[in-house]
């Protein structure tokens, strides 16, 4: 066998070898990250369902529906964990040393890896785009299940809760009652209300939704139309009633979360006219007010018009208010930022290769330990900013594609500056 023969046998078996290895490391790196978040979950679920006695088979259910969300999550992860504690292992056992010196490049170190990079971001860009959706969509179908059988669930103390027209206020809940109720609704007639009592009792009335009975209640009505037409009215006790359609319409939404990632973006196609037709007519507006105003000023101190130019300039001004508040539109924000999640965390397990080889490299010794505390680091920073990021784009207006894409792009720049400082060596 020639010298090249026994060369390319060499580095098949090699790339074998390292595709394994690799392989092997992610999946145990996949338990782990999948653990902490599935208990992550669990506890979610048991603050806010276990706790309101919901049937064991109905919670094993939701916590199925929830899986997909936590293999999306611990991926990325489980890929920059794996691969520092592969490349940091063989580094400080010599493997690398010994493979470079028998003739071989970093070429052969790279290539199984990016494989299984490509692979488990292909893999977890379909669990994203498909069973997150699927499992969430199912998960939802199940809450609003459990809610009519149980109500109580969106019931908190110290919170403000909309049910379509209705919304309540509740102040401390002990047991079934609560103390300090607010009820501001709107009636079938279009009256106002506000129904305020110092104590009320939950109590559920099945396939009819729930009852709060209510002691002590002041109730005030206002006509919408006509202000100063109003009732008010004293009750030793009262019964309001919350209509089980009322408790659906809480969870019944469809949000990008529910979606691929194709009907998502045909829905953002969708507001994107509609915003730029909107933008469109405010712009217009706008244009007429400044001529108005423009045409006044010109016409001076002795113009018909020049007592009402404090008035065209109000006008003009508020014009321009609206047409600049148009152009943000948050609920667009939401779903270009969930468009953008749907591809930037899966593709985040490549991005993480060409950080997690250079940095698996540079171990001395206990290459595995080191490679876990690093990757445990790099992945509390990387969460940090994708949080970050989603937060500045919701709240500050920040870009959705910069704000998902930033923790992708910064972790595969650093990295590729450290691949090539390596090479060039």
């Amino acid at each position: 066998m020639n010298t090249t023969a026994l060369r390319s046998r060499i580095s098949g078996t090699i790339l074998a070898y390292l595709f394994k290895e690799t392989l092997f490391a992610f999946f145990v790196s996949f338990l782990f990250f999948f653990i902490i978040f599935f208990v992550n979950q669990l506890l979610l679920l048991a603050r806010d369902i276990l706790s309101k006695r919901v049937p064991f088979q109905q919670v094993s259910l939701l916590v199925l529906y929830s899986i997909p969300s936590v293999i999306a999550l611990s991926t990325p992860y489980a890929t920059l964990l794996g691969t520092l504690m592969t490349i940091g292992r063989m580094t400080t056992d010599n493997e690398i040393l010994v493979m470079l010196s028998s003739g071989l490049s970093y070429k052969n170190i790279f290539i199984p890896t990016l494989t299984v990079g490509i692979l488990v971001s292909l893999v977890s860009f379909g669990v994203n785009d498909v069973l997150l959706p699927a499992g969430t969509v199912e998960y939802v179908k199940l809450f609003r299940r459990i809610m009519a059988s149980t109500p109580a669930l969106e019931l908190e103390a110290n919170s403000v809760k909309r049910f379509k027209d209705t919304v309540l206020i509740t102040g401390n809940i002990s047991g079934r009652i609560i103390s300090d109720m607010l009820i501001l609704d709107k009636t079938e007639d279009g009256e106002r209300r506000v129904i305020m009592a110092k104590n009320a009792e939950f109590v559920d009335a099945g396939n009819e939704g729930m009852r709060l009975d209510m002691e002590n209640a002041f109730i005030q009505s206002t006509k919408e139309t006509v202000h100063n037409d109003y009732d008010y009215a004293k009750s030793g006790r009262l019964n309001y009633r919350i209509e089980q359609d009322d408790l659906m319409s809480t969870v019944s939404a469809i949000g990008p979360r529910e979606m691929s990632s194709k009907d998502v973006l045909i829905e953002i196609r969708d507001k994107e006219r509609i915003l730029n037709t909107t933008l469109f007519d405010r712009y217009n507006r706008t244009l007429a007010a400044e001529l108005e105003l423009e045409s006044v000023l010109r016409g001076g101190v002795s113009g018909n018009y020049w007592s009402q130019k404090n008035t065209y300039t109000q006008n003009f001004l508020r014009e321009y208010q609206f047409a600049s508040s148009a152009r943000s539109d948050r609920v667009l924000s939401i779903w270009q930022l969930e468009f953008y999640k749907k591809f930037s965390i899966p593709f985040g397990s490549l991005c993480f290769i060409f950080l997690a080889v250079p940095l698996g490299l540079l171990a001395k010794k206990s290459g595995q330990t080191v490679g876990f505390i690093f990757g445990i680091i790099i992945s509390v920073v990387y969460w940090t900013l994708l949080l970050s990021g989603q937060n500045m784009c919701i709240q500050l207006g920040y870009s959705p594609f910069w704000t998902m894409w930033f923790p992708n792009i910064i972790t595969a720049v650093i990295g590729l500056i450290m691949c090539i400082r390596r090479i060039s060596r």
